[in-house]
């Protein structure tokens, strides 16, 4: 019998009432579980150890929650990792692409680099993005900031092996030297086989991230620093600055026309955030008799570029060494003690340098194969009147030094020289 005023449950009522009840105690009981679940994991992983270490009597306070703040600021974001989940997939599976990202961005290599983050904040999507968007790119990876080549090592270390042959994770590149450079010569005193010589090297200034981690800020710091420094240039080095932005339509002609003047980077570079801000910080100078020229902030923070008709190595390497000299002495450069010189493309690390010629050869051309030979024999890459993937105009070809790590910049230097003197001998001596 039911209370005075209480309506009496049918038994089917009675049996409904009962299953909503239970889902509700169900839900609660989850939730409960869920919540102690979830409470359970942060007293392990950072309460347990925090009240250790104050019983334990050895915490200090301050650094303890530096610390884990510092944690929560570097962790990746969910999008992020979606996205690199994405590009992975996208890499697995075009068959097409050639890449050394593809080749070694395993499942292994990605798990073990996507949840990482640099103290300037690039991630390994940052890294990569380039090569996941461009799948006919033959390198497909980036460094953000010099941190990127340690932090993100496991898919760095063997794209550097690859590309500089067999440059192994326990290798370490030698101390800077430019050694006696009284050694070098004049490659073709007659003026009978080499066009013009020139050497160039790139440079990252010390304390700044590479392009994609840079503000705008810092970008027109750098410029203002490195025009500072141009303006002592004295001798043969004194010249002028043409910063791009606000840059005049006669000045950006006779530019093009010196084949001076570069312009916004290509989509391999656009695809890696490269040109973000364009033209603040992009800037030109050359010295009064254009056998010198530095680009700033446009690949690298720094290009610095000796040239000149004919043959003289000698002179244009003493050139180039004098000014990088003389800009270090003021602005520090980004050196890691095993990869050497760190710039934004791993295929340009170590000495950095691209000792080359413009040489004719037509005799030798007619037997590729023997010119190829020597190529091989010291180490130099042998490319089109035009440069890579160009064919020879009339005999001329642009053959550079192919080594860049492992040893040093006189080295790399003389080892040009050296296979240049061969073939010219070789085309004296060719029917």
């Amino acid at each position: 019998m039911s209370n005075k005023g209480e309506q009496e449950l049918t038994p089917n009522e009675k049996d409904k009432f009962i299953e909503e009840d239970d889902k509700i105690t169900l839900i609660n009981v989850s939730g409960t579980c869920i919540y102690h679940t979830l409470w359970h994991l942060i007293y392990i992983s950072i309460a347990l150890p925090f009240i250790y270490s104050i019983l334990s009597n050895a915490v200090d306070i301050p650094l303890l929650f530096a610390d884990l703040h510092q944690k929560f600021i570097n962790m990746v974001d969910a999008a992020t990792i979606e996205k690199l989940e994405a590009g992975f997939k996208k890499l697995s599976e075009a068959t097409d692409c050639k890449s050394l990202l593809k080749k070694y961005l395993t499942r292994e290599v990605l798990d073990a680099c996507k949840d990482k983050k640099t103290a300037l904040g690039a991630t390994l999507l940052d890294c990569i993005q380039s090569g996941v968007e461009n799948l006919d790119s033959g390198v497909g990876i980036y460094a953000p900031d010099a941190e990127s080549y340690t932090l993100f090592a496991p898919i760095f270390n063997p794209i550097i092996e690859d590309y500089h042959e067999g440059f192994k994770p326990t290798d370490k590149h030698p101390a800077t030297d430019f050694g006696d450079t009284s050694t070098l010569v004049n490659v073709d005193p007659t003026g009978e086989f080499v066009v013009s010589t020139r050497v160039r090297c790139g440079r990252s200034l010390q304390g700044y991230a590479f392009n994609p981690c840079l503000t705008e800020a810092n970008y027109k710091e750098m410029e203002e620093k490195v025009s500072a420094i141009f303006a002592t240039f004295d001798g043969e080095l004194k010249g002028k600055y043409h910063p791009l932005t606000g840059m005049d339509k006669a000045t950006q002609q006779q530019l093009i026309d010196d084949h001076f003047l570069f312009k916004e980077g290509d989509r391999f570079l656009q695809a890696a955030n490269a040109c973000r801000y364009w033209p603040t910080g992009r800037g030109i100078y050359h010295n009064d008799a254009k056998t010198f020229l530095v680009w700033c902030n446009e690949e690298d923070h720094l290009r610095i570029i000796s040239m000149q008709k004919g043959g003289d190595l000698k002179a244009v390497f003493e050139r180039l060494v004098n000014a990088a000299k003389n800009i270090e002495a003021k602005l520090p450069f980004s050196r890691d003690d095993r990869l050497g010189f760190l710039t934004f493309c791993p295929t340009n690390l170590g000495t950095t340098i691209r000792a080359s010629v413009h040489i004719a050869l037509p005799k030798l051309a007619k037997d590729k194969k023997q010119l190829d030979d020597i190529a091989a024999k010291f180490n130099l890459q042998v490319r089109g009147t035009r440069g890579e993937h160009t064919e020879s105009e009339g005999g001329v070809y642009d053959i550079s030094n192919k080594r860049r790590m492992g040893l040093t910049e006189y080295q790399a230097v003389k080892e040009m020289q050296d296979g240049i003197l061969e073939m010219i001998k070789m085309e004296k001596a060719a029917a």
